[in-house]
């Protein structure tokens, strides 16, 4: 939390008047310890309250976390009844960090990458679109049992639609709940951005999906995102028992990922548990046409953790929680999967894989068959890389009680 002027005054005046008053004495005695603690506590109170407050109205509260959408900062008001009580807990605008200029060979690096190792250090923007009691509040989140987060940009509202649905459809599944969240910054400049702005928005008020945050949502973003999120869960959604984290062009069987995850022995999420498509064996890419451009200035270690394809993958409540508690300590990285990978590896953990979870595609044996056969879909938990017309077929098809797999037909 950084102080603002006003309140960095207001501990100056407590520290002087505290002080004065605790090595007064008829004894010439210092008081002791106890009583300091609670003559401090005293002098507190009393300006807060006539900073805060009306002085004649200073009363007890236990105060909760809001958000005000319209300034970077978090307003604090009470669950009680009075409802005049606020405090504004706020940062300031993350700037530049000239000094990433003085890093050996930074003048020849690309505009992004530059504009990457200038802001690394920023963690928290302003929420432009926020869902405090998604998950039923902090209490009532561990109701939620399969929380999707879906990496969205503003554009993509044909492929928000349709998953709306379809897999993503909030819901009672096999006795358990379903919710959903999309995830977003702001594109594009101008008008432009004003208009993909104000789509989330009425997007936001009829369906309760979007979580937005005020950065450029860009492939070198992606792990702030991630980081992002899971600040808002800690705070939201701490109980939550796992979730589906993935992008926007998967299809994902959410039915088959429900029975999975219910029969998974001795976890309810309260365990580890990260599943996907596993990476192993690679490590960052020095071509500077890459879309995967990592220059050693950004990476110095010519390996990559062993990691799951950011296209999607299932982790437990406890396995986020991990990964945002390590991430505190780990600088960011653009490739969000490899970054998560770095916090598992610091918890000691590891990723694992699942032969249901296809980041990379699905891979049709038969050359000659229909590569939309709902029975090559059956059984899998994910695909990466669907389009919308097929993923809103292919989400009726295999809840067809008609349909019919023969054996040549199943993966």
């Amino acid at each position: 939390m950084i102080i603002s002027l006003k309140e960095g005054k207001l501990l100056c005046f407590v520290n002087m008047l505290s002080s004065r008053f605790f090595n007064k004495g008829n004894s010439g005695k210092k008081m002791s310890l106890v009583t300091v603690s609670f003559v401090t506590f005293g002098v507190l109170i009393i300006i807060s309250c006539v900073f805060f407050l009306n002085y004649n109205n200073c009363s007890f509260a236990i105060l909760e976390p809001r958000l005000n959408h319209q300034n970077n900062e978090i307003v604090w008001k009470p669950k009680g009844d009075n409802k005049n009580l606020t405090y504004t807990e706020s940062w300031l605008k993350c700037e530049q960090n000239k000094t990433a200029a003085n890093i050996a060979g930074f003048n020849s690096l690309p505009g992004h990458i530059k504009d990457f190792l200038y802001y690394r250090h920023c963690r928290h923007f302003p929420m432009l679109l926020d869902l405090p009691d998604k998950c039923g509040g902090p209490e009532g989140s561990a109701d939620v049992f399969l929380l999707l987060v879906i990496k969205s940009l503003p554009k993509n509202y044909n492929r928000r639609e349709v998953l709306r649905n379809t897999w993503a459809k909030e819901r009672l599944q096999n006795g358990v709940w379903i919710r959903r969240i999309f995830i977003s910054g702001t594109q594009d400049s101008g008008f432009e951005e004003m208009t993909l702005n104000n789509l989330l928005e009425i997007e936001h008020l009829k369906y309760k999906d979007i979580l937005q945050w005020d950065f450029h949502d860009t492939f070198y973003n992606l792990t702030l995102k991630q980081m992002l999120f899971l600040e808002w869960m800690e705070r939201n959604c701490p109980h939550v028992r796992f979730m589906l984290n993935g992008d926007d062009d998967v299809f994902a069987n959410t039915d088959n990922m429900v029975e999975y995850l219910k029969n998974l022995e001795n976890n309810d999420g309260s365990k580890h548990l990260f599943a996907g498509h596993l990476v192993k064996n690679v490590g960052p890419i020095r071509d500077p046409d890459s879309k995967y451009y990592i220059p050693v200035q950004v990476y110095k270690s010519e390996s990559y953790p062993l990691y799951c394809s950011g296209g999607g993958f299932l982790l437990s409540g406890y396995t986020a929680r991990t990964i945002y508690n390590m991430s505190h300590s780990i600088v960011l990285l653009p490739i969000d999967d490899v970054y998560m990978a770095m916090c598992l590896e610091k918890a000691g953990l590891h990723p694992e894989s699942h032969s249901g979870i296809k980041a990379l595609g699905l891979q049709i044996p038969d050359k000659n068959a229909d590569p939309y056969d709902p029975c090559f879909y059956r059984e899998i938990l994910l695909v990466h890389r669907f389009l919308s017309v097929h993923m809103l077929v292919m989400w009726h098809h295999l809840h067809n009680p008609q349909l019919n797999c023969s054996l040549s037909t199943k993966m």
